[in-house]
């Protein structure tokens, strides 16, 4: 007799972003009845694809490129590399550097790349080679226990691997304070970790930052950062793809505005902002636990520009089209100061800009002839300030001519992009600062932190551990809670022999 036919309670899931199908994927795979509700018309939250600036090209509405993808316990459970195709290029990705800062012995103007090989990275690094290698062999070699200690259910929990938990407070406190420039001589190394580290928004150097640069930067001279091929949203076509075989129900163009909408269901998990959560389902959570979402804390946006190009960027430095991401923020300095900037409320003049370059890798996802071009910015929070020319611009200082190649480009400011996806707040797409207080309080200080006070009521979004990121984590952990305390269930298997 199987779980279902026993009568089991369903569960709903509110939200399809990452973390909200990884969620149903994983209670439908234990027997739970799962019906998900997005209130878009499509599923995919930050993992969509679609024709955003011109018709017939693809372009990621939100995330584009996937440390995450290949390295981190979900996916890996999932088999996710077996259900679609990535493209893994050597490089994982640039920052470009001008005049003299490129401080490397092939020639001024040079970019700093990191390749997954860790020792190519540091042979074109000049005179600080060996030390960025030293930084980073000792996180590699212990690889599994950093991923385990930094992405797992709440940094409150025994870590599987002391010596690489040591290891990543460590490495997070060198370049998390005034330590962080002791190691390196020239300008090369170091703008290549803190532009990895700005991926997380906010002044530098500050640990909270610091630690999203340690994990990125590992997992780029480990397994990579992955390129999915036909786009993002391949990963959500391939989460939809299980939840349906094993019996789940997704409804689109359903917004949820109050719990009280799905008293049919037993069980529910908000893949929501903290905000969302208290906006839906205030009314029956404890006052106390209301007040402390009330404190959770949302950071800085993102302005996103989107290009189509006919033809590649034309980079100073060739190299950097070998990288799927690229950070444009000049030097160290250049970058630390436009991020203090946005902190203090301002546009910078010449801002740090991502960028990533997906057709350079998956050509077939777009006409020949057709250069999809992804970038944003970061902004003040809830920003309508048009800041096109200066992307524009900061891209053109790298790469000579790349006005010249532009056929169309579309501009989402962070009021736009919040009113685009709910959890977005001021166009914050983390769905809370990451703080150093926030890494530890996600979104309140808990051993199980995805479980509410409130009967049946979890949180699975990226306001839990272990924050953003396309990895379906926060998902995972919290439907692991609901299996164990609403249906005494353990987390059910995932990978493809076990759906046959």
């Amino acid at each position: 007799m199987s779980f279902k036919s026993r009568g089991a309670k369903p569960a709903a899931v509110i939200g399809a972003g990452p973390n909200g199908l990884a969620a149903a994927v994983t209670l439908a795979r234990a027997g739970v009845p799962v019906t998900v509700f997005e209130a878009a018309e499509t599923i995919g939250g930050g993992t969509r694809t679609t024709e955003l600036v011109q018709p017939g090209v693809l372009h990621d509405v939100c995330s584009a490129i996937h440390p995450m993808a290949l390295a981190t316990g979900f996916f890996r459970e999932f088999e996710l590399s077996s259900r679609m195709e990535f493209v893994v290029p050597e490089a994982s990705y640039a920052n470009p550097l001008d005049g003299a800062a490129g401080g490397t012995p092939h020639g001024p103007g040079r970019a700093a790349i990191a390749y997954r090989d860790l020792q190519r990275t540091a042979s074109e690094l000049g005179r600080d080679g060996a030390a960025y290698a030293r930084y980073y062999r000792p996180l590699l070699r212990r690889l599994s226990g950093v991923v385990d200690f930094a992405l797992g259910p709440t940094l409150l929990r025994m870590p599987r691997d002391l010596v690489a938990t040591a290891i990543t407070a460590v490495r997070t406190f060198e370049q998390g304070t005034a330590l962080w420039g002791l190691r390196f001589q020239e300008q090369a190394a170091p703008s290549l970790m803190s532009g990895v580290a700005a991926h997380s928004i906010g002044r530098m150097p500050n640990l909270a930052t610091a630690g999203v640069g340690v994990m990125l930067g590992a997992l780029g001279h480990s397994s990579g950062w992955p390129v999915p091929v036909g786009g993002s949203r391949a990963i959500t076509d391939a989460l939809a793809a299980d939840l349906l075989a094993h019996g789940g129900e997704i409804r689109v163009d359903h917004a949820v505005d109050d719990v009280r909408e799905l008293e049919e269901f037993d069980v529910k998990l908000f893949d929501t902002s903290a905000r969302g959560l208290v906006s839906i389902a205030g009314s029956v959570l404890p006052s106390k636990y209301r007040r402390a979402l009330g404190r959770f804390v949302y950071g800085d946006g993102a302005t996103k520009v989107d290009f189509v190009l006919d033809g590649p960027i034309p980079w100073a430095d060739p190299r950097v089209s070998a990288a799927p991401t690229v950070h444009l923020g000049g030097s160290r300095a250049e970058g630390t100061a436009a991020e203090l900037e946005v902190s203090r409320g301002r546009h910078p003049e010449r801002p740090y800009v991502l960028l990533a370059q997906p057709s350079e890798f998956d050509p077939a996802r777009n006409p020949a002839g057709r250069n999809a071009v992804w970038s944003y910015t970061h902004v003040p929070k809830g920003s309508n300030v048009d800041v096109q020319e200066r992307v524009i611009a900061q891209i053109e200082r790298f790469a000579p001519g790349f006005r010249d190649r532009i056929v169309a480009v579309r501009q989402t400011t962070a009021d736009q992009l919040s009113r685009y996806n709910r959890n977005y707040h001021g166009g914050d797409f983390s769905a809370g600062a990451v703080s150093l207080r926030q890494l530890l309080a996600r979104p309140t200080i808990s051993m199980d932190p995805h479980r509410t006070p409130a009967p049946g009521i979890y949180l699975a979004s990226s306001s839990t551990p272990p924050g953003p990121g396309v990895h379906g984590l926060a998902g995972w952990y919290a439907a692991q809670s609901a299996l164990r305390h609403e249906y005494g269930l353990d987390a059910p298997e995932l990978g493809l022999r076990e759906s046959r």
